[in-house]
């Protein structure tokens, strides 16, 4: 009787301890942790600014260059690019968990970090909805389910201000232009198209397939865009060419004097300030709606 007990503890001393904390990413992938995550590496920009909105700064030991809100955030270890992370400044980061994006962070990282045996979160998000699902998913993962409820609640009290404030308006066609050279716009999947029509207006290039395909300045004229919205990224990436646009006096918007800047890293970035991009634009779409 002693043998099989005996084959018992000792099946159960080279047995993995069942796992503590698992998790499944917005990408349907099971991840999972011996615990819930102390160390956590950001490779996101927008996953770095909801940790911190969420008072979880503290589980953040390493960043991207890109990472630059809150200011604080530039004061954490960097461990390089988006595209190309230093796999070295990870691995001695010694972290839980890396989250990381489909939409900025390359298959060959996401390949080297498994080979490493470093667990990864993937996230994405095209919708508003995904940008509240990726905050409670951030807040269950960290442990911040009670500053999660606030955070969300503030979101979305603004985002009804806004859609009450713009429901009585017309629709403008507007053009947003994410980026100058080659002209690239917003297409069908793209969060800043939804943004547009929850500010009251009608995105130009919602038809296109791709999220943010590249675009012939043709095409922009010939859709004859009322508003025109030209997406600043910071002091990187230098002055926006609004002159070549104002030469295009057939455009209903330069007639109407309706070319503005607004703030790329708002708009693009899908974290609590996703609301002050959605203002802005609502102010630049409709500014009748907020005198």
């Amino acid at each position: 009787m002693r043998a099989p007990a005996l084959a018992v503890g000792v099946l159960l001393a080279v047995a993995p301890p069942a796992a503590a904390f698992s998790a499944r990413d917005m990408l349907g992938r099971e991840v999972t942790l011996a615990a819930p995550p102390a160390r956590i590496v950001s490779l996101v920009p927008s996953v770095t600014e909801i940790l911190y909105a969420l008072g979880a700064e503290e589980r953040l030991v390493g960043v991207t260059d890109f990472c630059d809100y809150p200011p604080a955030a530039r004061q954490r270890p960097s461990v390089g690019g988006m595209v190309n992370p230093n796999l070295e400044a990870i691995v001695a980061l010694k972290p839980d968990l890396v989250i990381a994006t489909t939409e900025g962070n390359s298959e060959e990282t996401f390949a080297q970090l498994k080979r490493l045996g470093i667990p990864t979160y993937l996230v994405a998000a095209h919708l508003v909805s995904d940008v509240t699902d990726l905050i409670a998913r951030l807040g269950a993962l960290t442990g911040r389910e009670r500053a999660m409820g606030p955070v969300l609640a503030r979101l979305e009290r603004r985002i009804e201000a806004v859609k009450r404030a713009v429901a009585p308006q017309p629709r403008p066609r507007v053009l947003y232009v994410l980026w100058p050279e080659p002209l690239i716009v917003p297409g069908r999947t793209a969060l800043v198209t939804e943004l547009i029509r929850l500010a009251g207006g009608e995105p130009v290039t919602a038809g296109e397939a791709d999220a943010y395909p590249r675009y012939s300045l043709e095409a922009a004229v010939a859709k004859a865009p009322e508003v025109i919205l030209l997406a600043n990224h910071g002091a990187n990436t230098g002055p926006i060419d609004e002159t070549k646009w104002q030469r295009l006096t057939s455009l209903p918007a330069i007639r109407a004097g309706r070319l503005h800047r607004v703030d790329g890293n708002l708009l693009h970035r899908y974290g609590p300030r996703v609301v002050d991009g959605l203002e802005q634009l609502a102010r630049a779409i409709h500014p009748e709606a907020f005198k």
